[in-house]
């Protein structure tokens, strides 16, 4: 096999074994029996899609084999399959199909419903779960087998970004893009045929391809398939399945370390939880609680920058720094200076030493936007990738994520990044999720206002305790901390799980949520009053 597979390379790779392969529910479909079908839909879409347009077509499904099946379809017959967000709704989804040159789309019982009254044009619709679809496929038994003339930079997959700071981005995903992560992680891990990879992020998403499919199919290794997370299903999972390796992407971590503790929980058969973005207590609780290995790195969908965990871990630090990527200032394009921090841990020179995350030597592995030149020229600049992504380093080159560049706090003057003050927050016992953000003050231009879950129940906030908790985290200076929060049951969130905080931004205290504002000069939290929010509108300040 050539240093830069095909995802079609992987796949055959699989074609003749016969004692594992996906499990889903009660069902098994062997690797050898998934080839053969993916040959049998390749042959499908050659019928299906019109040669003279782009052969494109959608897959509308919650994580069932039919999607492995068609995207395998997809890497055999030279055809592009769009990855389409199960949480989009009426237009949005329209344009998300519109956007991707989608011929037609693949969808099941439990989504179809998502496509009523959706004006598709000419788009064709398929159920997989259809007698007709059974008709439809069965001509194209036995299909015999392709042989794959996809090259590594050829386009296999459009997968959308999460769209939590405005319309969702088609990223073009290459055989390269989506195979060389499974590649790495899985020799990385020391991954094989006896080892089962859990597969419950959403598959239309980049975690679920790059951090599971691609790694289960180098490894010649099992798949176990949920059709969607579950928290407190995932021990019951790995004990059905024997999982030794999982995925994740954010908050899944934390609400499985949540999960009311039972016994013997320990003895499990998971060895390695592999993601992104999980908080250092969630990352500890687990460890403890599962004696499984949690490694976290820092990637994006585009691919352009990737950050691994260092050898000897920094607490709140992504990694250290890799070679050919540096913290820019967005404005100027210089270097930012490391981080210097003062005996309390606070750091004292955040405004100069925050800038944007670059891959300088290139683009990495993002192939761009698919339709979307000014994204392509936002991220491409001289030659080198821009990721819109803020962090500082301490002198000792570990990295420290600071926020999207999107998601600036501009307190005073100052520069604040929210996800500093986010990590601060989360080591609160009595705050199971924290959120952190910027609403409008007419006095210092943001102000810092926090979304938090409680532990148990909304009710369980305690002011008194939150506000002395915030005076005694000397990493907080006084213009990070937050005089605004709201407690909430549950956030607004992306099909990935990612907070949409514009929602929570643009929302303020306009919610039926408590929300507690702490007054300048005063030492305790408030519950906000509609006469105090009535002044918040119009001065925008606390009265």
């Amino acid at each position: 096999m050539s240093q830069s597979p095909t995802v079609s390379d992987l796949l055959l790779g699989v074609s003749e074994i016969d004692d594992r392969g996906i499990r889903f529910e009660d069902q098994v479909i062997t690797w050898r029996e998934h080839i053969q079908g993916s040959f049998d839909r390749a042959a499908l879409l050659d019928t299906l899609l019109d040669r003279t347009r782009p052969r494109h077509f959608g897959l509308l499904m919650e994580n069932v084999p039919e999607f492995s099946l068609l995207l395998g379809a997809a890497s055999f017959s030279g055809s592009v399959a769009a990855g389409l967000n199960t949480t989009r709704r009426g237009p949005a989804l329209a344009r998300d199909i519109q956007l991707s040159d989608c011929q037609v789309i693949f969808t099941e019982n439990t989504q179809a419903h998502l496509l009523d009254d959706v004006d598709l044009g000419d788009v064709r619709v398929i159920n997989v779960d259809s007698p007709a679809w059974t008709q439809l496929l069965a001509p194209f038994a036995d299909t015999p087998a392709y042989a794959s003339t996809a090259q590594p930079e050829d386009l296999l997959m459009l997968i959308f970004t999460s769209g939590t700071s405005g319309d969702p981005k088609a990223v073009r995903c290459t055989h390269h893009k989506l195979a060389s992560p499974g590649v790495m992680l899985a020799d990385r891990f020391g991954l094989g045929a006896d080892d089962v990879v859990y597969m419950a992020m959403p598959m239309f998403h980049s975690n679920a391809m790059m951090a599971a499919w691609t790694v289960a199919l180098h490894a010649r290794a099992g798949i176990a398939m949920r059709r969607k997370f579950s928290a407190s299903g995932f021990l019951p999972d790995v004990h059905k399945y024997g999982i030794t390796y999982s995925n994740y992407v954010g908050k899944p971590l934390s609400f499985i370390a949540s999960t009311p503790e039972v016994p013997n929980e320990r003895e499990n058969t998971l060895k390695i939880m592999y993601g992104n973005e999980g908080s250092a207590p969630a990352v500890a609780t687990f460890v403890r609680r599962f004696d499984a290995r949690v490694i976290d790195g820092f990637g994006s969908t585009e691919g352009g920058i990737s950050i691994s965990a260092a050898p000897v871990p920094r607490t709140g630090a992504l990694g250290l720094l890799p070679d050919g990527v540096k913290i820019l200032d967005p404005e100027t394009g210089a270097p930012c200076p490391p981080a210097v921090f003062d005996a309390d841990g606070r750091i004292t020179n955040a405004d100069e030493a925050t800038g944007e995350l670059v891959n300088v030597t290139g683009p990495g592995t993002f192939a761009g936007y698919y339709k979307n030149p000014e994204a392509d020229a936002e991220r491409m600049r001289n030659g080198q990738y821009w990721s819109g992504d803020l962090a500082y380093t301490d002198l000792d080159g570990y990295v420290y994520f600071a926020g999207r560049s999107s998601g600036w706090l501009r307190v005073d003057g100052e520069n604040i990044g929210a996800a500093p003050i986010e990590r601060s927050l989360v080591g609160y016992p009595g705050f199971a999720q924290v959120s952190v953000y910027a609403v409008p003050d007419s006095d210092v231009g943001d102000r810092v206002m926090a979304s938090v879950i409680p532990v148990g129940d909304v009710d369980n906030f305690d002011p008194a305790a939150v506000a002395e908790y915030i005076d005694s985290r000397p990493e907080l200076g006084p213009k990070q901390k937050p005089t605004l929060i709201r407690v909430c049951s549950e956030f607004p969130r992306t099909a990935t799980f990612k907070v949409v905080t514009r929602t929570q931004s643009a929302e303020r205290w306009n919610t039926s949520d408590p929300v507690w504002v702490r007054r300048r000069g005063e030492s305790d939290f408030q519950l906000l009053t509609p006469e105090m929010a009535l002044g918040l509108e119009k001065t925008r300040e606390p009265v």
